[in-house]
């Protein structure tokens, strides 16, 4: 447990590490606000001149927890930074991706699909030239198997 006089002498040090209290209006939240990157600690209120005089209450608080190890190791832990956008992350300017379709088919079909060399025999399937049908140009469904826009 911490000592008055030692929160006292932590709050004197991070009184001194903050400098002036300069409140600011957030309009999002309608108030004047304070913070500090170095403390996680901020306050609001409907005057800038309560600001001023609640901030050092709450570090007070904030400084207490601290010194009797209250406080979630997450609350003052600095992260890596890695969460936005960085250099060389993603896909290569210039690469485009091979365009692709959902669709549903058995699964003995599927674990078939899965294998790459298949893919491969079903394009060349897919590109080789129909044969000659005779006279037939073109492969017709009979009206009695067309689909007629209702579900079963």
């Amino acid at each position: 447990m911490a000592t008055k006089k030692e929160i006292e002498q932590h709050l004197k040090l991070a009184l001194k590490e903050i400098g002036e209290i300069v409140p600011w209006y957030d309009e999002e939240v309608s108030a004047w606000v304070f913070e500090h990157p170095l403390y996680p600690v901020g306050y609001a209120n409907a005057t800038p001149e309560a600001v001023i005089a609640n901030y050092p209450l709450h570090l007070k608080e904030f400084i207490s927890e601290r010194l009797n190890n209250n406080l979630n190791p997450l609350v003052e832990k600095e992260t890596k930074g890695h969460g936005g956008a960085r250099i060389g992350a993603g896909r290569p300017i210039g690469t485009t991706k091979t365009p692709t379709k959902q669709i549903r088919v058995p699964t003995d079909i599927a674990d078939w699909l899965k294998i790459p060399q298949n893919i491969e025999t079903i394009r060349r399937i897919k590109n080789a030239p129909l044969p000659q049908l005779g006279a037939v140009t073109q492969l017709t469904i009979p009206e009695s198997q067309k689909h007629k826009g209702k579900r079963c």
